[in-house]
């Protein structure tokens, strides 16, 4: 994976609402209704990440999860994280 430059995550952060830049990461965090529907979308989560072969660092405290991406094998933000950021942004 190749690293995108400080113009390409510029560009594709604003394509992904919602989500920051955290230094080398973007992180979002989604409130769901209650700690059962935090764990069903997390379970959705799991699902495409396990699809994409790119897994997020995940942190739940009751209905909020905070999802954190990085190509840490690349050393950084690539591609593989903003895509996964979009798939994961259109489960509401």
């Amino acid at each position: 994976m190749e690293l995108l430059t400080e113009d390409e995550i510029a560009g594709r952060l604003g394509a992904v609402p919602g989500w920051t830049r955290q230094r080398s990461s973007i992180v979002t965090t989604v409130t769901r209704g209650d700690f059962r529907d935090a764990m069903l979308f997390t379970g959705a989560v799991a699902y495409l990440a396990e699809q994409a072969n790119h897994h997020p660092d995940i942190a739940i405290a009751w209905n909020k999860v905070t999802l954190t991406l990085s190509s840490h094998s690349a050393g950084g933000l690539t591609a593989a994280d903003f895509d996964l950021a979009g798939k994961i942004s259109a489960l509401g």
